[in-house]
């Protein structure tokens, strides 16, 4: 007598979470993945891929791009690539224009930090070559009036003289200003009213008027290297080693106010120099490889003139010198180190990176890392971008975060450096493989390899082994043509190819493809899902070539756009043991 029917049982998934690379796929939750690449797990149902890099085809840099930054100047939106040659040049992102900044030997080759006053001009402070200003025209080093030494005091005066400093040589500079105070008779104090740039000498100044004579004075001028600068409270502040310099209020060049001033940091929970500072969320944030301070409250003393600030260590144990990996998302700060991403929220770090800690070992931190906030499918994503040894092959990759849930994106071979900017209101992503400039995650028309691995799923019993039966695979295709292909994995086994995306041929028994043609006599050929011209919700299914303890699909796809909406499997329960 014939054996009874095994007794068919069926799983479906459409809970989708993020990847966790931090566990075997056996133990990882139903919904989460072992790997998502050019996928973005958006929710419920939702497994959408990922558009494709657009080449700003006008722009070819004169060099190798050493570090790319992103600004406003009059409103326009700029992207800054400084080069591997000490050149500059600029692109605008609504045209697509590109011109020179600086030519060679101006920069340092590596270390280049910009930020923007108001959205007047970049401030840029180099590491060895001091610090400078572009306001989308001129290129002018700071060259500012730092301070006043009076040589003599003079005598006889009835009023304040006229003090004129002489002009700077420099294109596009401005002369710096200052008034004489006068005590009885005599000068007892110049202040500067303004610092001036473009000085890259010491300028001379003279007093003129007032019915006296016989005054004299000095100047210095400000030639300030630093590795990072921010604005942040109505001034600039330039961090150099352990001390951060700061300007007087609603200036970025006046360095010589009686409200100017530097801090240096001697704590203890700053082990190195300062890394990085960065000003979000009303903060001031000065990071140091394993520590973190906020500079906040910050104002002037109505009695000394000198300006006074809280600062605060709110982390000494968490860091990162990977300054570019350092930057806001929503209401936190989120930074990249060796061993995890991290969330500085208020005066609290948290680790979001747990999903990934499969993969930093694998990070090639000899590489450049870098990163920034964008929108992918329309949802404000924090995006970091590394070097990643693949199963013995380096690749450059991209992990995107948001809503606790982690995906790998590919958008470029060899892309080494990422920057985020705005374009017509919207956060974008940029990126260069050397002398070129693309925009992320924007371009439906270039297809991404997607690749999906789900949970490997015990069916609810992990002790006994299962048969594969069935696969299912609900999709939302878009107009595009595209491939769809799967494999129906168990903990030590992966089936054959399945593709779901070929069209449909008839052949007669010697293997000939048996043409089909409409009233009209013209050839047609039938299609499955997938084909141009085809989009809406489609179920593929096939059978299943697969045997153990635990089941799971793989899908690589060349599809956009394109959206999983579930897995389906049908098997059957075998032996225990």
């Amino acid at each position: 007598m014939a054996a009874a029917e095994q007794r068919k049982s069926y799983a479906v998934v459409k809970d989708f979470k993020g990847v966790n690379t931090k566990n075997n796929r056996t133990v990882i939750g139903d919904g989460e993945f072992g790997w998502l690449e050019n996928v973005q797990p958006v929710g419920f149902g939702n497994l959408r891929t990922i558009e494709g890099a657009s080449q700003l085809d006008n722009v070819t840099f004169a060099n190798n791009v050493a570090s790319l930054h992103s600004v406003n100047i009059n409103n326009t939106e700029y992207v800054l690539a400084f080069q591997e040659n000490g050149g500059a040049q600029y692109v605008v992102l609504s045209s697509g224009t590109f011109g020179n900044i600086a030519s060679s030997g101006t920069f340092s080759n590596t270390g280049v930090m910009v930020t923007q006053w108001k959205n007047e001009r970049a401030l840029i402070i180099d590491p060895n070559n001091g610090y400078k200003s572009w306001d989308g025209t001129n290129l002018v080093k700071i060259g500012a009036v730092n301070s006043v030494i009076l040589g003599n005091p003079g005598s006889g005066y009835s009023s304040a003289p006229t003090v004129t400093i002489s002009a700077p040589s420099g294109v596009g500079g401005v002369t710096a200003e200052a008034e004489a105070i006068l005590v009885g008779s005599a000068i007892s104090e110049i202040v500067i009213t303004e610092a001036g740039i473009g000085y890259s000498a010491i300028p001379t100044i003279t007093f003129s008027g007032g019915g006296g004579s016989g005054a004299s004075a000095t100047l210095s001028v400000l030639d300030q290297d630093g590795i990072d600068i921010a604005t942040f409270a109505g001034r600039t502040w330039i961090a150099e080693g352990r001390t951060v310099y700061y300007t007087g209020p609603d200036t970025y060049n006046n360095f010589a106010a009686e409200a100017a001033g530097f801090l240096t940091i001697t704590d203890s929970t700053l082990r190195t120099d300062i890394t990085r500072i960065l000003a979000a969320n009303n903060f001031l944030y000065v990071f140091g490889e394993d520590s973190i301070n906020v500079f906040s409250d910050v104002r002037v003393n109505a009695n000394t003139g000198i300006t006074e600030f809280t600062n605060t260590n709110v982390s000494a144990s968490v860091g990162s010198k990977l300054k570019r990996s350092i930057f806001p998302y929503f209401r936190s700060i989120l930074f990249l180190n060796k061993y995890g991403v991290y969330a500085l929220v208020g005066a609290t770090t948290t680790k979001v990176s747990d999903p990934l800690d499969g993969i930093f070992p694998e990070i090639n931190f000899n590489e450049p890392v870098s990163g920034g906030q964008c929108l992918i499918n329309n949802i404000l994503c924090a995006v970091y971008n590394f070097k990643y040894n693949d199963n013995g092959t380096e690749r450059w990759i991209q992990a995107a975060f948001f809503e606790r849930k982690w995906f790998f994106t590919n958008q470029l071979t060899d892309c080494y450096l990422v920057v985020p900017a705005v374009e017509n209101g919207l956060l974008q992503l940029l990126g260069t493989t050397g002398t070129d400039l693309h925009q992320f995650y924007i371009d439906a028309t270039v297809q991404t390899q997607g690749i999906v691995e789900t949970a490997l799923l015990p069916m609810g019993d992990p002790i006994r082994d299962k048969q594969a039966l069935k696969i299912g695979i609900e999709a939302t295709l878009g107009s595009q043509a595209g491939t769809l292909t799967a494999y129906v994995d168990s903990e030590s086994n992966q089936s054959p190819a399945i593709d779901f995306s070929s069209t449909v041929q008839w052949t007669n028994y010697l293997g000939n493809i048996i043409s089909w043609s409409n009233s009209s006599n013209i050839v047609i050929g039938w299609s499955s899902p997938g084909t141009a011209g085809q989009s809406g919700y489609f179920l593929y299914k096939s059978d299943a070539q697969m045997y153990g303890k635990y089941l799971g699909i793989t899908i690589e796809t060349m599809s956009t756009p394109f959206t999983i909406n579930g897995f389906q499997f049908e098997h059957e329960l075998r032996a225990r043991f």
